[in-house]
């Protein structure tokens, strides 16, 4: 049997599970804030498609210029996050997705599909061995070993915006900036701020609530960027351990 794909709508948005985290009913406060963010950027041309099952099995990828993170570039994509899991492993729902999204940017006429990667894949960010094997090549690099990859159509190249190099902010503390894009962002800040209160160290969070403000950071960002002692750390969300050994740094 064929299977069935569904693009969240303004219509379908309140109805449709997120894929991220499959819970009960009951309201998550990460998932709620998703679908608030996600209420805007819908009609900016972000896209999520998703397998009509109740597992995690979904794409999601949104214009270049109204995308947040700090990426430059014309006619572009950005694809935030492929991700399937579990059973749904192994079946070509991955390569079934992607291939839906190129096929959306030929249609629509763009110069290609970029995304975030690194020298050495980290967590959170979408496999870029996959990826490459569709075309994807590195364009543009950041300090931190992190790549901007891209899928060119037309033989241009997008590539990280100058404050995205500069992975400095002169606060020395534990700083977090991040987004309601990712449901497990939630989770993460209020693990983060257990974390800091235990060590009693200081710690402050940046919410990222503007385009604008996603386009001017000063690292590369995916929906979520620690700094610590002035220096960016990392793209990936962080247990309580990694917290611990970053704070004795």
């Amino acid at each position: 049997m064929e299977p069935v794909w569904i693009q969240l709508t303004e219509e379908n948005l309140d109805r449709e599970h997120l894929c991220c985290i499959i819970r009960s009913k009951k309201p998550y406060p990460g998932v709620e804030a998703k679908r608030r963010w996600l209420a805007d950027r819908i009609r900016e041309g972000h896209v999520f498609r998703k397998l009509d099952a109740k597992g995690i099995v979904f794409i999601e990828y949104a214009p270049l210029e109204t995308a947040w993170v700090p990426v430059e570039g014309e006619n572009y994509l950005y694809l935030y996050c492929l991700w399937t899991s579990g059973e749904y492993r192994g079946k070509g729902y991955g390569r079934a997705l992607l291939e839906s999204c190129l096929a959306d940017a030929r249609a629509q006429g763009r110069s290609g599909v970029c995304m975030l990667g690194a020298d050495k894949q980290k967590a959170w960010l979408t496999d870029q061995a996959f990826a490459r094997k569709f075309g994807f090549e590195t364009v543009d690099t950041a300090p931190g070993g992190y790549e901007l990859l891209a899928l060119s159509l037309d033989g241009t190249a997008p590539r990280f915006a100058p404050n995205a190099k500069r992975q400095t902010i002169e606060d020395p503390e534990l700083t977090i900036y991040y987004d309601a894009q990712c449901p497990y962002i939630w989770q993460s800040v209020q693990l983060a701020q257990r974390a800091c209160e235990e060590a009693g160290a200081p710690l402050h969070l940046r919410p990222v609530e503007t385009l604008e403000q996603a386009k001017s950071l000063p690292c590369v960002f995916n929906n979520w960027a620690v700094f610590y002692r002035g220096a960016f750390q990392t793209v990936n969300l962080l247990d309580a351990a990694a917290l611990r050994r970053l704070l004795r740094k």
